[in-house]
C-alpha cells in the first residue's frame, strides 16, 4: 500500500521506477552469470580500447577495488587480459579479448530484452517520451543549477535543519 502523502511525488515515483528496474536488471544479468559491473567494464574495454584498471573505474564509475575483483573474474572467464603496461610497469593495462566481444554481443541482445521489460508498460511514443525526460533530468549540468534555481534549501555545515530553522524563528 502506498502513503497517499508521497504518491504522486517524483522523487517516490522514481525511487519505485528504479527498484523495479533494477529488479528486472539484476534478475536478467543474474540468468546469464554476471553483474551490472561486468557489462560495464566489457563495455568500456570495447569503447576505450586497452586501459588501466584506474581509467576503467573512472570511465564507468565503479570504485576501484570492485574494478578489480570484476576484472578479476573477467580475466578468470577469459573475457579480458591484464598485462603490465611497457610504459610503466607499476600498472596495468586491461584488454577485450575475443571470447570478452562475443560475451558483450550476447549481453547487448540480453540488455535489449531487459529494456523491452522495463519499458513493457509503457506504449511506443511513450517510451520516446519517457527516455527523452530521463536524458534531460540525467544531464550533468542540471544537478546544482536546477536545485538551486528551485528554492531547495540545504542545511548549512555544522547545523541540522532543524536547527536552522530555530534559529531564524
Amino acid at each position: 500500500m502506498t502513503l497517499t502523502r508521497v504518491a504522486d511525488r517524483p522523487t517516490w515515483l522514481l525511487s519505485r521506477a528504479h527498484a523495479r528496474a533494477h529488479r528486472i536488471l539484476r534478475q536478467g544479468f543474474e540468468a546469464e552469470g554476471v553483474r551490472g559491473y561486468h557489462f560495464r567494464l566489457l563495455a568500456a574495454m570495447e569503447q576505450y580500447g586497452p586501459s588501466s584498471q584506474a581509467d576503467l573505474g573512472r570511465n564507468t564509475g565503479i570504485d576501484r577495488s570492485d574494478v578489480v575483483a570484476t576484472l578479476d573474474d573477467l580475466v578468470g572467464r577469459g573475457f579480458a587480459a591484464r598485462a603490465a603496461d611497457p610504459d610503466d610497469r607499476r600498472r596495468n593495462v586491461v584488454t577485450l579479448t575475443e571470447a570478452g566481444s562475443a560475451a558483450l554481443e550476447r549481453l547487448d541482445d540480453v540488455l535489449g530484452q531487459i529494456q523491452e521489460a522495463v519499458l513493457q508498460p509503457l506504449t511506443t511514443t511513450e517510451r520516446a517520451t519517457f527516455v527523452r525526460l530521463l536524458t534531460k533530468m540525467s544531464a550533468p549540468e542540471t544537478d546544482d543549477v536546477e536545485s538551486r534555481s528551485a528554492g531547495v534549501m540545504r542545511p548549512r555545515a555544522g547545523r541540522s535543519s532543524a536547527a536552522g530553522r530555530a534559529s531564524k524563528a
